[in-house]
């Protein structure tokens, strides 16, 4: 009876743990703070983790870091031009890594950026550094250099 008392917490807790949303899961993750700020200071935190389901490639602190203080303080604080660039991060529905397909695909923000398959997945000239980390509403595929719509 113990044992399969325990098997069921752990069974609830593996449930638990996949059921983050999006803006969860990235909080979770650690290296994704100066995204999770800038969602914050766009005011798209209910929108993330809304029912979606979204696809959303997510730049790292250190992806943020090759962008100057300057010009990042400047971003943070245009709220427009900020909501303009990380919904250029979002593709509407749920793509798993290997149902990318190389071509055009349109953002959450109106523009299209453009998916490569050749030596792994890249977005714009972006690469997919870690694919399919799953949410309750959709799929982070981490990207190594923050996107900017043209």
């Amino acid at each position: 009876m113990k044992k399969l008392f325990v098997a069921s917490l752990l069974s609830i807790s593996a449930l638990a743990v996949h059921a983050k949303d999006i803006v969860d899961t990235a909080v979770a993750a650690g290296d994704f703070k100066t995204l999770v700020t800038a969602v914050q200071a766009a005011g798209l935190v209910d929108t993330l983790k809304g029912k979606g389901p979204f696809t959303v490639f997510a730049p790292t602190d250190a992806a943020f870091a090759k962008i100057p203080k300057a010009d990042l303080d400047a971003l943070l604080k245009d709220k427009a031009k900020l909501t303009a660039v990380l919904t250029y991060h979002v593709v509407p529905g749920k793509v798993m890594a290997q149902d990318v397909k190389a071509g055009m695909v349109k953002t959450v923000n109106g523009s299209e950026l453009s998916l490569g398959t050749m030596g792994g997945v890249t977005v714009d000239m972006a690469k997919v550094v870690k694919a399919d980390i799953v949410a309750s509403n959709g799929v982070i595929h981490v990207v190594d250099s923050v996107l900017l719509p043209k």
